[in-house]
């Protein structure tokens, strides 16, 4: 077991509070220093009580599925002896509804691109990494959305 730490703050500074007519911008601290501008997503708080150049928590997600599943994409890659030049994944998550009518993250889609050096995975071999990836990635585990992987070749 590992645990995990990020430090969310926000402030409110002079701004009135009561009327909602507050800025949602925060920042993201990690325990390695980085530090992330965080914000509501424009589509549920209007700007200028939102950032669109900030990270939202909808887009942190799918940015997080997509990580973990890279990551272990590269060490299955690796153990295959395959050499991945490049990764690139434009992956997308959807907002929907639950039985109760509650707002959650319904389905995420990754679309990696893998381009290697060297001996070239068949496409049965390219789903098979991305299975295997898919299957330890701890983020995959920990929701309840449908997780789909469109991978391609680079």
């Amino acid at each position: 077991m590992s645990e995990h730490v990020a430090t969310i703050a926000w402030s409110r500074g002079d701004q009135p509070f009561s009327d909602k007519r507050y800025s949602r911008a925060h920042d993201w601290t990690f325990d390695g220093g980085a530090v992330v501008r965080g914000s509501s997503a424009p589509t549920s708080v209007r700007v200028p009580f939102s950032d669109p150049a900030a990270v939202d928590p909808e887009e942190a997600m799918v940015a997080s599925l997509s990580s973990c599943h890279m990551l272990w994409f590269l060490d299955f890659a690796a153990r295959a002896g395959f050499v991945v030049d490049r990764y690139e994944d434009h992956a997308s998550g959807v907002l929907g509804r639950d039985e109760a009518g509650r707002s959650l993250m319904t389905e995420v889609t990754l679309r990696p691109v893998a381009t290697f050096s060297g001996r070239q995975p068949d496409q049965a071999e390219l789903d098979h990494l991305h299975h295997q990836a898919h299957e330890h990635c701890d983020m995959a585990h920990s929701v309840k959305a449908t997780i789909r992987v469109e991978a391609s070749f680079g």
